[in-house]
């Protein structure tokens, strides 16, 4: 009973203070204020329907959904009721607001719970507002969650629907734009906007005055608002449900970390439980400046209780009414575009602070008395839902930007729909891709790549391995695992006439792209891709009027070594692999040059839409590449690479570097050392036997020699032809040299064609002749077609350095020109007026015999190096592996 006393005391206290209050102040508006009584829930309390224990041996009492609680503090009415008389109570209410405002920390939840007297109201004087400033100075109704720190939780009601609704702040436009027509499915919504760039504001101060006077229009919401015209164009689109997507919404989209487009949101059920205490959680990453990142509050209006989160010129500000004034906490820094941020907002009552990025807490205050929010509507995300009333805040438009973390009162979101996620609806938004690299960190300057479905790989960059490219790798012979690539410069115009190269690989996969280079990056023009399908070894090649593709004749064993020659001269084309027959092919049209600027790749390249469709495959090659040697060159593979992703190493016997400081150069499973240039041995030198009998034992793994290059010594050493086919490519008015070949001498004999004489006679000095050698390093053209001779002469570079070099020569009737490496041409004219070219001694390659009475004093000596790919006329290869008579020649070694 004595509890039961004191329950009823309170009650009086709070009948006389109302009535006090409405004595002195009978036409200011009236605040709501709370009550809470001493005693404890149970027999004896005077609440009429809901009762909560508080701290401190205190109990308030609340009513059911439809019912609001009496200013008596335990009784319940109706919504909309009238209120009973008051009473008069003036030193009660100057106590509550003493203590209100100037309340200790460590006290201040007894203070609250202690003075707030439900359904009591009174009177606050507030500071004079802002000009043109928005306040809500009355408190009409309390919230419907309970506190956090009651033992029985109540559920706030949602708010009345989540339905797509245009926000009424917008103007209507009138435009002769049909209404939107567009069929967006059965929960798609069709939506007319402008196209952005266009919207020009039309309205002057005397169209304003006009508007003033004229009818109201209507909006898509059915307010009526003052015309504006606009000019620009205007487009109908659907915006699509949540977990719909498509032009028409056609297509069904499941959303796990959600993408705004700026016009789109999320809703989920109002807060629970939030009145009091609020701690947000939110990862997000913005791809503009302004947007509404969340949003609730207590009426649709925005006019009652609301919290924001939204991006304002970069800054987060989050702004908060409790009943009387708007506080905002602005970030010192701005968010960082295209990035993931990590924001914190923590509301204790009117006291707020945030955090962003880690960087120092930023704290304020909201105006006035109340410290309580009142959660009715849904908390929308992304966007401002169906809330009217934003002008109340500085930003009206959309967040758009991924989010893939939101956290409310350790109340993790899960964004699909209900039941799978939280969302009771939304429109406008799409999947994130850039979430599926969230979790995956990738070490080193590694790069995440979004493959197919939720996962995401690192593209890590050379001599690093790893899921995270976590692992530093010595690399020596490079492997790929389908991912992998290396970049290397393009072929460019080094390749216009002739193409050779060849690679030793070991396969482990039947499909891969091994070697590609291409004209343009849209996949059009000329290319040449060598690439594995369905096991076979293909090259594909186009020199701008169609493709030509070449096709091993077996498939290739995998996880075995094989070494696959190209070689292309104009439009012919030839594929060896391994020992195999050579297949050829000539591709289509009049075109015989090849372009190629673009990079060349190595194993695959970073975008399948870079290939050519026409080729047979666009998997990457997995396996292991261990040499190449392009235009008789080898390519230093990882040495000269200008980048290259997820490449690592074969568990070739070179990673253990068994050559110490020397080279390793691995020859198939085996290898050899060579030694470096100033290096002391025991390193084995380069001409070691060793060597040259490890490059020669293909049996045991060793490089195959190619014995279709021949080597001249430069005494009597040379190759003959005098069959039909080679001898009409050379004689008559046209001949078309094309060859690659390597000295060490600095004068010699490359070949010879002339005319035979009698050894008792004299030569006629106008004898018809073509010779084609080196002179003091320098590459020279001489011939005769019998009034003079001609001499062309490339002084341009010196070609005794013991490397390879192309050569072009062409005579076309009496001019000529000379061509190296594809560098700048020279050429020249004979004298007379005779255009032929009659020879009758067949073609001498590498030297003659008895070669000073054959040149006649001309040369005294052959070539001493290697001569490969003898071309004539653009289409005839000369078979330098089966002449008509070889002497002294031996294999060319590499």
């Amino acid at each position: 009973m004595a509890e039961l006393r004191v329950c009823r005391f309170f009650v009086i206290l709070g009948h006389l203070a109302v009535v006090l209050v409405l004595a002195q102040n009978p036409i200011e508006e009236k605040t709501t204020f709370e009550a809470a009584f001493q005693g404890r829930c149970g027999h004896g309390s005077p609440c009429e329907q809901l009762c909560y224990e508080l701290h401190d041996g205190m109990y308030e009492c609340d009513c059911k959904d439809g019912y609001i609680l009496h200013k008596n503090g335990y009784s319940c009415a109706e919504l909309n009721s009238t209120s009973p008389s008051t009473g008069e109570l003036g030193e009660l209410i100057e106590g509550v607001e003493n203590d209100e405002l100037n309340k200790d920390t460590d006290d201040e939840d007894a203070v609250e719970d202690i003075l707030y007297m439900r359904g009591a109201s009174f009177t606050i004087h507030l500071d004079p507002p802002p000009e043109n400033a928005t306040t809500n100075s009355t408190k009409t109704s309390e919230e419907t969650n309970p506190p956090l720190d009651r033992i029985e939780l109540r559920a706030t009601s949602q708010g009345p629907n989540l339905e797509q609704k245009l926000p009424s702040t917008m103007e209507s436009i009138v435009s002769t734009e049909p209404a939107c027509s567009l069929d967006c499915g059965p929960t798609g919504n069709c939506y007319i906007e402008q196209s952005r760039g266009e919207d020009v504001d039309l309205v002057d101060d005397d169209a304003e005055d006009a508007a003033d006077n004229a009818s109201m229009a209507m909006d898509l919401e059915g307010n009526d608002v003052a015309p504006r015209r606009k000019q620009g164009s205007f487009r109908q689109r659907c915006q699509c449900p949540l977990g719909r997507g498509g032009d028409r919404c056609q297509l069904e989209a499941e959303v796990r970390s959600p993408r705004f487009t700026g016009s789109g949101w999320l809703a989920f059920p109002a807060l629970k439980a939030a009145y009091k205490h609020v701690q947000l959680e939110l990862e997000f990453r913005p791809e503009a400046w302004d947007g509404i990142l969340l949003l609730a509050g207590e009426r649709d209006d925005l006019q009652g209780d609301f919290m924001a989160l939204i991006l304002h010129h970069g800054f987060i500000e989050f702004r908060f009414d409790c009943g009387s004034g708007v506080g905002t906490v602005r970030s010192t820094q701005t968010v960082r575009l295209n990035e993931w941020n990590t924001l914190t907002v923590y509301r204790h009552r009117w006291d707020a602070w945030v955090q962003l990025n880690q960087e120092k807490h930023v704290e304020g205050r909201s105006k006035g008395l109340f410290a309580r929010i009142t959660f009715r509507e849904p908390l929308f995300v992304g966007g401002p839902g169906n809330t009217t009333g934003l002008e109340r805040l500085p930003v009206r438009t959309g967040f758009k930007g991924c989010v893939r973390h939101l956290e409310a009162n350790e109340h993790r979101y899960r964004f699909p729909l209900a039941p799978q996620g939280d969302a009771a609806n939304g429109f406008d938004v799409e999947e994130c891709t850039a979430d599926r690299c969230s979790k995956v960190p990738c070490s080193h300057g590694g790069k995440c790549l979004t493959t197919g479905g939720d996962t995401a790989v690192c593209l890590c960059p050379l001599g690093y391995t790893g899921d995270l490219c976590e692992t530093r790798v010595d690399l020596q012979v490079p492997s790929f695992n389908g991912s992998s690539y290396l970049r290397y410069p393009g072929l460019a115009d080094t390749s216009l006439s002739w193409l050779e190269f060849a690679i030793t690989m070991k396969p482990t996969a039947a499909d891969g792209v091994i070697l590609y280079n291409g004209h343009h990056s849209d996949a059009t023009g000329d290319f040449i891709a060598l690439y594995l399908s369905s096991g076979h070894v293909q090259f594909t090649f186009d020199l701008g009027t169609g493709p030509a593709t070449l096709r091993s004749e077996n498939p290739v064993r995998l996880g075995e070594w094989v070494e696959v020659r190209v070689s292309r001269t104009g439009r012919l084309a030839s594929l060896e692999v391994e020992d195999d027959p050579p297949q050829e092919i000539l591709a289509p049209g009049a075109f015989t040059q090849l372009s190629l600027p673009l990079n060349l790749y190595l194993g695959g390249a970073p975008s399948t839409d870079m290939y050519s469709p026409k080729m047979k495959t666009t998997a990457s090659f997995v396996g292991c590449i261990q040499t190449v040697i392009l235009n008789r060159r080898e390519i230093g593979i990882l040495a000269e690479a200008l980048g290259g992703v997820n490449v690592g190493n074969c568990g070739h016997a070179c990673e253990a570097r068994p050559c110490g400081d020397a080279e390793c150069r691995p020859l198939r499973d085996r290898f050899t050392c060579r030694c470096r240039p100033g290096m002391p041995h025991p390193c084995p030198a380069p001409d070691d036997n060793a060597f040259l009998d490890s490059a020669m034992a293909k049996s045991n793994g060793g490089t195959r020699l190619d014995r279709s290059v021949p080597s001249f010594s430069g005494s009597e050493s040379y190759l003959h032809y005098n069959d039909a086919d080679t001898m009409k490519r050379i004689i008559s008015y046209r001949v078309d040299i094309n060859m690659r070949f390597r000295a060490s001498s600095s004068s010699g004999l490359l070949l010879w064609s002339g005319r035979q004489a009698d050894p008792q006679e004299q030569r006629d000095e106008n004898d018809d002749f073509l010779a084609l050698g080196l002179d003091r390093g320098y590459l020279t053209l001489a011939y005769n077609l019998g009034s003079g001779e001609a001499v062309l002469r490339y002084n341009l570079t010196r070609l005794d350095d013991d490397l390879w070099h192309r050569v072009r020569a062409v005579r076309n009737e009496q001019w000529a020109s000379l061509v190296v490496d594809s560098g700048t041409g020279v050429s020249a004219s004979s004298p007379g007026q005779l255009r032929q070219l009659n020879t009758d001694t067949g073609l001498y390659v590498g030297g003659a015999p008895d070669i000073v009475r054959t040149t006649g004093g001309r040369y005294t000596k052959g070539i001493v190096g290697c001569i490969s790919d003898l071309v004539l006329d653009s289409d005839f290869t000369v078979a330098l592996s089966s002449p008509g008579q070889a002497t002294n020649t031996h294999s060319c070694i590499p």
